[in-house]
């Protein structure tokens, strides 16, 4: 009798798939550069996506949670934005304008006028800088320094405001921070809602620094705040807080900008994060889910008295990107004519805050956020990552916030399903169950 040997068919498959994977990357690791991160989180090679959904060059699909950072709001591939994309690219229309005018960006200026500010009661000039949310950031640092004559800017502990110089100065996370390679001036840090635990009174030690002419803190430019800290571990601002900062902001006479690059665009529920509390700012970044389809695209709205600028004072090669507009312009038209798509993201955003409760109760984990920006903190600094790694092998994609990673942050798109939405809660139950038990 002749006994043939065999390989199990687990080892083989887990070697064929191995040398796959690494001839689909290996152009990666020879010649991008090693500062790439959410790849090293999620090792596949994505090709196709739709929805609330992508799916990689080998067929695994993945129920997204990330929504490109919050850039893909719509989530992928909207048909109706998708449409409007291809036909404008179809018929030889302006691509590059820088800021001449064109059809595309009077449209969706008209758009935003019509479907945004004038509903809202608000009077903003909109100034279009490079296509990124730290762009639309530089820009509100450069004229409220311009507008006031002053140099100092208050932001917040556990901000993040952007990469470029400005921007990281006034973002609190520390390796970020380093990355200047240069000390990182005219600005000062302060106390985030409930950062002290309520031990000390908010906003105490600001007010008596700037009403005291010997305390030797000048009175600053601006305070840069973010309603909700998408990347600094989903701290959510309390409306009456938000409303104090307006308050002493306008005693003191400075100027506040809210950051609403990652918040904004409806990922609170309405399209500015900073309704709900019923504060006007003076500046208002919104850069990431503004085009709608994931093009880049940033915009600076100013009061109109703080438009101070001279002509081309500051300016940039792609702050006229046509395509973005068009897409822009179909986003406002299709979500944002009337209250119903708000209504439904609210409704999403308690269905997610329910979800995440129990799970947290059960799991030892904390509700953090508003709407459809939030996640589960945990006081063991390493759960967190060890659950987005279990969410992925399982077919759900999340990220970390927070310092030290700390937070499992959930940012579904806001069109998605009651279904998709269950389907993901499930998957992240699954995963975070099985890290906390282990």
């Amino acid at each position: 009798m002749t006994t043939t040997q065999t390989t199990p068919v687990a080892t083989t498959s887990d070697s064929a798939v191995s040398t796959m994977h690494d001839q689909e990357t290996s152009v990666f690791e020879r010649r991008e550069s090693v500062v790439r991160s959410y790849c090293r989180s999620w090792p596949v090679v994505f090709d196709t996506a739709s929805g609330a959904e992508q799916t990689t060059a080998d067929g695994r699909t993945y129920l997204d949670f990330f929504s490109g950072a919050g850039a893909l709001n719509y989530g992928h591939n909207h048909p109706v934005l998708k449409k409007a994309l291809l036909d404008y690219l179809g018929t030889d229309r302006v691509i590059h304008s820088l800021d001449m005018y064109s059809v595309a960006k009077r449209e969706f200026l008209e758009a935003f006028e019509e479907y945004i500010l004038l509903p809202r009661g608000l009077d903003y000039r909109v100034q279009l800088p490079g296509p990124t949310g730290t762009n639309a950031v530089e820009t509100a640092l450069k004229i409220v320094r311009k507008a006031t004559g002053r140099e100092q800017i208050v932001s917040f502990t556990n901000a993040f405001h952007g990469m470029t110089m400005g921007s990281l100065a006034v973002t609190g996370n520390s390796m970020k921070r380093r990355g200047a390679g240069i000390p990182l001036h005219h600005t000062t840090t302060a106390p985030y809602d409930d950062y002290l635990g309520g031990d000390t009174t908010d906003f105490l030690w600001l007010e008596r620094v700037w009403a005291d002419s010997g305390s030797g803190v000048d009175v600053p430019a601006a305070v840069i705040v973010e309603t909700v800290q998408g990347e600094g571990g989903l701290n959510a601002a309390r409306v009456e807080w938000l409303k104090a900062l307006e308050n002493m902001c306008r005693r003191f006479e400075v100027l506040l900008i809210v950051d609403d690059v990652q918040a904004g665009c409806g990922r609170t529920g309405t399209f500015f994060s900073f309704e709900e509390a019923g504060i006007v700012p003076d500046v208002v970044c919104l850069s990431k889910s503004l085009s709608g389809l994931g093009l880049p695209f940033a915009a600076t709205l100013l009061r109109p008295e703080l438009d101070l600028w001279e002509p081309g004072e500051h300016n940039g090669t792609f702050r006229g990107f046509n395509p973005a507009f068009v897409t822009a312009t179909a986003a406002l038209r299709e979500f944002w004519a009337d209250e119903e798509f708000a209504a439904s993201v609210r409704e999403r955003g308690d269905q997610l805050r329910r979800g995440l409760e129990a799970l947290g109760s059960e799991t030892g984990g904390h509700f953090r956020g508003r709407g459809l920006l939030v996640g589960l903190h945990f006081d063991d600094v390493e759960v967190a990552g060890k659950v987005a790694a279990e969410a992925f092998n399982r077919g759900l994609l999340v990220e970390t916030s927070g310092p030290e990673g700390e937070v499992v942050k959930i940012m579904p798109p806001l069109t998605i399903s009651n279904a998709d939405l269950d389907r993901g809660l499930g998957i992240l139950g699954d995963a975070t169950r099985a890290v906390t038990a282990a």
